[in-house]
């Protein structure tokens, strides 16, 4: 497929989604979102040298300065400014809610395109990016490193579009909450459909263990609005539960219940200081890369 030197189109996410391959989704989206800012968001993380520490075991001979041996007769590793970049574990929601779409682009198409995105952006910051996906339990664990060979490992497993079962958040990001031992940035990605209780409590945890929280509360326009005109079954994806009913009967209490649950998590991640990015999949995927460039910038 030929690629358009008009990158800015592949922010907008029906257009992502024609893409085959997850590593040129990821290269286009973020060119893209280049292109449209007039800057490069990788300004100020080049791999500098920093200084120098005292050789130990575990050290890569390769990093040992020689010259300063030489002068010294003692060994010292040079330390790269890569170093002391970001770590970051992108846990993303691959439940059956997650199939839902009301146009071309499901939850999960949405979901994988930001993920791979991320963490193309995020390797060539130098930082290091990880992979969660998740249903009811813990399915795939890719710990975070930053070498460009790692992004492939990434992008290969989103390649795979696999779907678990039902939605079990909490216990999930507890798990997760315990294995991450060291400090960074933890970035959810799901419809955060389960109880929002719980959801909270979950990542309070990460809070908790003083990790930075970044979540993109994934949905389809279709379920903010409920604009459905006719009769109409609805499936339940998880539990394969069906309803017959007249959509107009239920639209003003439904609207009023996802309303509620979005200001719900608005408020609770504000006072758990979590920043909190509500994205519909009919918006183009600028919003959701400025949300995590403007995390990070607060880090650093």
């Amino acid at each position: 497929m030929a690629v358009n030197t008009d990158k800015r189109k592949y922010l907008q996410p029906e257009m992502v989604a024609v893409l085959n391959s997850m590593a040129l989704r990821a290269r286009l989206v973020v060119e893209g979102y280049i292109i449209g800012q007039h800057r490069s968001p990788y300004h100020g993380f080049s791999v500098e040298f920093a200084e120098h520490r005292a050789y130990g075991p575990g050290d890569e001979i390769r990093h040992i300065d020689w010259r300063l041996f030489g002068k010294t007769e003692r060994l010292y590793v040079k330390r790269y400014e890569e170093e002391t970049n970001l770590r970051a574990h992108i846990i993303l929601d691959t439940s059956r809610s997650m199939l839902y779409k009301s146009g071309t682009v499901s939850k999960l198409n949405y979901a994988n395109s930001l993920a791979a995105s991320l963490s193309y952006l995020m390797i060539n910051q130098q930082d290091a990016a990880g992979l969660i996906q998740f249903s009811n339990k813990i399915d795939t664990f890719i710990p975070p490193k930053s070498k460009p060979s790692h992004l492939n490992i990434i992008l290969k497993q989103l390649d795979d579009n696999k779907t678990g079962k039902d939605t079990k958040i909490e216990n999930v990001l507890h798990r997760m909450a315990e294995r991450i031992d060291k400090r960074g940035i933890v970035i959810l990605i799901s419809d955060l459909l389960d109880d929002p209780v719980e959801v909270i409590n979950g990542l309070k945890h990460f809070r908790h263990k003083h990790q930075e929280v970044i979540v993109f509360h994934i949905l389809d326009r279709k379920e903010l609005e409920f604009d459905f005109n006719s009769r109409t079954r609805f499936l339940d994806m998880e539990s394969g539960e069906e309803i017959i009913t007249e959509p107009w009967h239920i639209r003003s209490n439904y609207t009023e219940l996802i309303s509620g649950l979005q200001k719900y998590y608005q408020k609770e991640c504000r006072e758990s200081l979590i920043d909190y990015v509500p994205i519909f999949t009919d918006e183009n995927l600028d919003k959701s890369i400025t949300g995590y460039l403007n995390k990070r910038r607060k880090l650093f």
